[in-house]
């Protein structure tokens, strides 16, 4: 069976400290203004204010990328920048290729995605590559004070993720119009769940999945390499921060 990187989150432990946000940002040189992860938090509600064990506390919700099985970011890549990998599971983007288009930012339900400011591509969590390839886990797992993150291959049933899916009820966070089949697993119950959007595809991406494959064999790959570079400098010439690109702890 394939691999298939996981996070598993009892997010009941989560305290809100925000350490896995400030080690994302910092372990991957995130700019000012933008965010790979976040914590979402719902407010207390009080059912009966005359009886205070009847308010239900607060709860935080850590996140970040779902890195699904059925990534609607994917389908949503002109250039095929944005992939899933066979290897791992995750989905990944190959900066080679992103021409900086932003189209697969409104296609995430989760707003995990963002353009960077002076590299002109698209930027999101990638389960600390770096890292796993020196055999250490994700920044934001290594940090977290109260262990409310576990990472690891949920297809492995001898994995920490895997026996804690095996052990307990959890539940994945989706958008009602699309099941993404995202690779965050929350145990138990958690909250907000209610947050995701719909995927959206611009009117140009319609065009360019309208292209026949045939019309791509005549212009050939040269010229279809200076079409896609000339866009990827126009881009760049007018790229300003917008407002899909903001914080996502900012919209919790």
């Amino acid at each position: 069976m394939r691999t298939q990187l996981a996070m598993v989150i009892d997010s009941s432990t989560c305290i809100d400290c925000k350490a896995c946000m400030v080690a994302c940002k910092v372990e991957n040189q995130v700019p000012e203004g933008y965010w790979r992860n976040w914590v979402k938090s719902s407010e207390p509600r009080y059912a009966d204010v005359d009886w205070m064990d009847s308010v239900r506390p607060a709860h935080f919700q850590p996140g970040g990328c779902m890195h699904c099985s059925n990534p609607t970011c994917v389908s949503a890549c002109p250039t095929g920048a944005t992939y899933k990998d066979e290897s791992d599971g995750a989905v990944k983007v190959n900066d080679r290729l992103c021409i900086g288009c932003g189209y697969c930012i409104p296609a995430c339900p989760y707003g995990a995605r963002y353009r960077h400011p002076t590299r002109h591509v698209v930027d999101k969590c990638d389960f600390c590559q770096h890292r796993r390839d020196r055999g250490e886990l994700p920044a934001c797992v290594t940090t977290c004070p109260t262990k409310a993150r576990v990472f690891g291959d949920i297809n492995n049933p001898k994995s920490d993720a895997a026996q804690l899916l095996k052990q307990n009820r959890s539940i994945q966070i989706v958008h009602e119009s699309v099941n993404t089949q995202p690779n965050m697993y929350y145990l138990s119950a958690t909250a907000p769940i209610n947050w995701p959007v719909k995927p959206g595809k611009p009117d140009a991406m319609q065009f360019w999945k309208l292209i026949n494959p045939s019309i791509w064999g005549v212009v050939g790959l040269n010229a279809l390499g200076v079409l896609l570079m000339l866009g990827k400098q126009i881009l760049m010439s007018h790229d300003k921060p917008a407002a899909d690109n903001s914080s996502p702890e900012k919209e919790s």
